[in-house]
């Protein structure tokens, strides 16, 4: 591991393999929660806090049941969604429309995003296992939306969500990008890694949260850059 100092503390984990540097990527892909925004406004906690709610009532257990259901549905399939539709047959629709109903005015509008992203000469989109109205609501607080040139969520991917592969091809056939020339910005290490084997740049954010899975080290080489200071780390291109 090599540190090379920024302004964003930025670490090349896998800087010998041959993917395009940032600065001259032709595509952006970033994820959403906890990635446009720090981990430590809590906004994702709200979402969490709503999904173990929902969880408990559905399947009329306790809090604690609840709890440990949820996260072992998101490590098993990637989203409790995911999990609770396999086992349980859930309507999907309810349980987005309850776990989104959060207040998001705790993340404040963000100018410096703004003009990190409105410096990137390229398209860029969000790929999110949450909702387009979500993701809406979201980049509106924050004030970047019209830097985004589309979003691809949970509904279009049929509700398979990161990190299988299959859903990571989409982005690419949706909105014509090439991998090879492209980079991704994601909390979860894990979410990475096809990616990285489509050929991206692949970007860790490291935020405060209380997200588990979201400080869980790379599992294998497929981080390319480690960083703690998304607006830091763009302004140093």
């Amino acid at each position: 591991m090599s540190t090379n100092p920024t302004p964003a503390t930025i670490v090349a984990i896998n800087g010998a393999q041959q993917r395009i540097h940032p600065r001259d990527a032709s595509a952006w892909v970033f994820d959403l929660d906890n990635t446009l925004y720090s981990g430590a406004y809590g906004l994702f906690s709200q979402i969490d806090a709503r999904m173990k709610s929902y969880v408990g009532d559905f399947l009329d257990v306790s809090p604690d049941e609840a709890f440990r259901v949820q996260k072992s549905y998101f490590r098993e399939y990637g989203t409790t969604l995911r999990g609770m539709m396999v086992r349980h047959d859930m309507d999907p629709e309810p349980f987005l429309d309850f776990v989104h109903d959060i207040d998001v005015s705790v993340i404040p509008p963000n100018p410096a995003l703004d003009l990190a992203l409105e410096r990137i000469d390229a398209p860029k989109v969000i790929f999110t296992n949450a909702t387009k109205a979500h993701a809406g609501r979201v980049m509106d607080q924050l004030g970047v939306a019209e830097h985004f040139d589309g979003i691809l969520d949970i509904f279009d991917t049929d509700y398979v969500p990161k990190p299988d592969p299959a859903v990571y091809a989409m982005i690419a056939q949706r909105f014509g990008f090439d991998p090879t020339s492209t980079v991704m910005v994601e909390d979860i290490a894990r979410n990475l890694e096809p990616a990285q084997a489509l050929g991206m740049t692949t970007v860790w954010v490291r935020t405060p949260s209380d997200c588990e899975v979201c400080a869980e080290l790379p599992d294998g080489d497929h981080v390319d850059f480690e960083i703690d200071d998304l607006v830091g780390w763009l302004d140093s291109l």
